[in-house]
């Protein structure tokens, strides 16, 4: 491999990000080194793959690589005091941000990317599965791990790139797509873009990144992103909505929606022709998240019933109602969810899969800036379950901030205080859950910290308890 890639080094190559950009490279023939604080499962395919990896950061890991790196990347986390970016804008080293690799990365392909506030990873996985099923190898880069293939990226011989594409910090804004699609836009990352409006503003601007005859798909049942469609239509972008709401010719109307075994069947309607559309992850979120990738799939040039069958194959992805075990008759599943729009979706998705038992919720809140802003819209969300067990901040970047905990969402659930259980030590967790919990009920341990290192952990009680 040329080009500025040629020996990378990456700052933090465990995260899924990098872990991602290191596979690519090193398929395609790329020396890489890099660090992490420490080790992962992760690091024992990219070692065999022959990536030279230090746990711990410090500048003389700019040494891995013979000859020193000829880039070195980075993420938004990674702080300017980092010893080993500190040595590289010494050495006067090309520093590429995460994203701006990626970027590197698409070069010569027809590119798909996924934006949206929700439903980032799971989209861009059922694109991807899909492509794979209609024997087109596509390169992908995704925030999570295929429960297919165990891979978050791939260097693909087909000509296509699929790539979840991350509005938090704006970074997605060096992206191309040909296919440009959003699931939905509500406000997030508050503590980066500063106002809703700024947040709004950064999917307009990465309008501006689609190649000219490029097309936005979007998604008609969520106003944000439906605003951003008309928006796009005006300034004569093609636009191709999904949806209940979406009418167009172009568009895929979803008709109706049944749970099923786990998962669901949606009823939609394009290009003149009715098809059912099989999903076997649950909730109607799902569902649409899957229609947008059909619409995906069919611009990027793949056939509209192969396609189908490769959504309906879609074995889920990692941390997204992903099934941890059983134990004493109580099932334990993990998830993402983050956002209020993201608990209330998943809690309503997860009440049929109970099947008449209780649903146990474990949330943690993560980042203070997130649960200041959305300590109701999490209480309320959380009141879809039974019982709610609320754990402290997950602060990841951040800082702690005074009067912010998961006080503030234990005590906005709108249930029976007897139900609601704000237990801010994380080890005294899993005994409570098992003492709450009985036969039949279904435990969902949920947020992007480490809540899901719990889901093990309660099942391993229960077994103790049984």
């Amino acid at each position: 491999m040329n080009g500025p890639l040629e020996r990378a080094h990456l700052v933090g190559i465990g995260g899924a990000g990098m872990s991602g950009i290191a596979r690519i490279l090193l398929a395609r023939g790329a020396a890489v080194s890099g660090s992490d604080a420490k080790e992962t499962r992760t690091f024992l395919t990219l070692r065999a793959q022959g990536a030279q990896i230090a746990i711990g950061q410090a500048a003389e890991n700019l040494d891995l690589l013979p000859g020193g790196p000829t880039a070195v990347v980075v993420s938004t986390a990674i702080k300017d005091t980092n010893p080993e970016l500190v040595e590289a804008r010494k050495r006067g080293l090309t520093v590429l941000h995460r994203s701006q690799a990626l970027a590197e990365l698409m070069v010569g392909h027809k590119v798909a990317c996924v934006a949206g506030t929700h439903g980032k990873t799971s989209t861009t996985s059922m694109l991807t599965v899909a492509l794979q099923h209609c024997r087109l190898d596509p390169s992908f880069a995704i925030g999570g791990d295929l429960n297919e293939s165990g891979a978050n990226a791939h260097h693909g011989t087909g000509g296509a790139f699929v790539a979840e594409a991350d509005e938090s910090d704006g970074s997605f804004l060096v992206f191309s797509p040909s296919v440009a699609v959003v699931t939905n836009v509500e406000a997030d990352h508050l503590d980066h873009h500063g106002t809703v409006e700024a947040y709004v503003a950064v999917f307009d601007a990465f309008l501006e990144r689609i190649t000219p005859g490029g097309v936005l798909v979007a998604c008609a049942d969520d106003p944000g992103s439906a605003a951003l469609a008309e928006r796009a239509h005006a300034k004569g972008i093609r636009v191709r909505r999904y949806g209940r709401l979406a009418t167009g010719l172009e568009d895929a109307t979803i008709l109706d929606y049944r749970p099923a075994d786990g998962g669901g069947f949606a009823r939609v309607t394009l290009g003149g022709q009715e098809i059912e559309l099989g999903v076997a992850v649950p909730g109607e979120h799902m569902a649409g998240n899957a229609v947008a990738a059909l619409l995906a799939g069919v611009e990027l040039g793949a056939p509209l019933a192969e396609l189908g069958e490769g959504i309906a194959a879609f074995g889920g992805v990692r941390r997204r109602f992903e099934y941890k075990g059983t134990a004493a008759g109580v099932r334990v599943y993990d998830d993402y969810a983050h956002h209020p729009t993201e608990v209330d979706a998943q809690l309503r998705a997860v009440r049929p899969a109970a099947q008449g038992g209780r649903v146990v919720v474990v949330f943690q809140p993560h980042m203070y800036s997130r649960t200041e802003t959305f300590a109701t819209e999490f209480g309320t969300a959380l009141g879809l379950a039974d019982e709610v067990v609320v754990l402290d901040v997950f602060g990841a970047r951040e800082e702690p901030k005074p009067g912010v905990s998961g006080a503030l969402v234990a005590d906005a659930v709108p249930l029976p205080a007897e139900r609601v259980h704000y237990e801010p030590s994380f080890d005294r967790v899993p005994a409570l859950v098992a003492g709450l919990v009985k036969n039949g009920d279904l435990v969902l341990t949920m947020g992007a910290g480490d809540v899901t290192m719990l889901g093990p952990e309660v099942l391993a009680e229960l077994e103790r308890e049984a």
